[in-house]
């Protein structure tokens, strides 16, 4: 069906430039306008691109004016990840100058909600623990205002980013299927984080923070997350098993947040280890 649709888009600028905007204008939609933009950057490149690139930030630029930034944000994003995966052929660095880009976004709270600090008080008033924290680091002199801000900031880029990742699976997943067929299954299987990375990723992260900049725990969370979802699926297509097991890990995934814990702790694992080539080697 995605490639299907992807063909048809593909076809003519216009239609890429119409779905681009249209998709980036509907509210939740702009991960598809996104996709549409990082295909064809992906497939033609920037230059050749650009008059889709400028449909989708006209659509997403509407939002940007009426308050909301994540299509806006969401959309670089896409398109740095499409522009780096198109030039270095690594999922490795294009996940982290896209989440590289999403903290420095994050850090300027252009991604807070206007009416945050009115949302937490509503939180405040439901949960007395809640209040009884805010209080207490309001005791020790810290901003609860600029914590709110912290908090929601992060939170909506980690949602933003996992979208733009999103995005550009699917445009990786379509071109793949109309120009390279199961070259995207074999890209994303063997997607692995190398020790170089992994320390360049916790070293970015760690000035970050001494920077005061706290949203830099993106640059590690989303490649390392990404990188331990490529593991399972790794795994799952050497071993052969069903499809279904997929859907439960997707579930999980999405409903207890300790799975996620455990998806990073694979991904570190798998980066000094290999756990997939061990047991490549095993099944032949």
């Amino acid at each position: 069906m995605l490639p299907v649709f992807a063909s048809w888009v593909m076809q003519k600028r216009h239609r890429a430039m119409a779905v681009a905007f249209l998709a980036t204008f509907l509210p939740w939609c702009f991960w598809i306008g996104a996709a549409v933009v990082a295909l064809s950057t992906l497939r033609k490149g920037f230059a050749v691109a650009t008059p889709v690139i400028i449909a989708g930030l006209l659509g997403s630029g509407f939002w940007a004016f009426e308050g909301s930034f994540v299509p806006l944000c969401g959309l670089l994003v896409t398109l740095l990840m499409s522009v780096v995966l198109r030039a270095r052929v690594s999922w490795a660095e294009m996940l982290m100058a896209g989440a590289a880009l999403m903290a420095v976004l994050v850090q300027t709270n252009i991604l807070v909600p206007p009416h945050a600090a009115e949302m937490m008080n509503m939180l405040r008033h439901r949960s007395v623990e809640l209040d009884t924290m805010l209080n207490a680091y309001a005791k020790q002199g810290i901003s609860v205002n600029q914590l709110i801000a912290t908090v929601f900031g992060i939170t909506i880029g980690a949602m933003a980013s996992l979208m733009s990742v999103g995005a550009i699976a699917v445009a990786r997943f379509c071109q793949a299927a109309l120009y390279n067929p199961g070259g995207f299954r074999d890209e994303f299987h063997s997607f692995r984080l190398t020790p170089l990375q992994l320390l360049i990723m916790i070293a970015v992260t760690l000035l970050g923070l001494v920077l005061g900049m706290p949203s830099a725990i993106l640059v590690s969370w989303v490649p390392m997350l990404i990188a331990g979802i490529a593991l399972v699926h790794g795994v799952v297509g050497i071993k052969g098993m069903n499809g279904l097991w997929l859907v439960i890990f997707y579930i999980l995934l999405l409903t207890a947040w300790p799975v996620i814990i455990i998806v990073l702790l694979l991904a570190l694992i798998d980066t000094f280890t290999n756990i997939r080539g061990r047991l490549a080697t095993r099944e032949h």
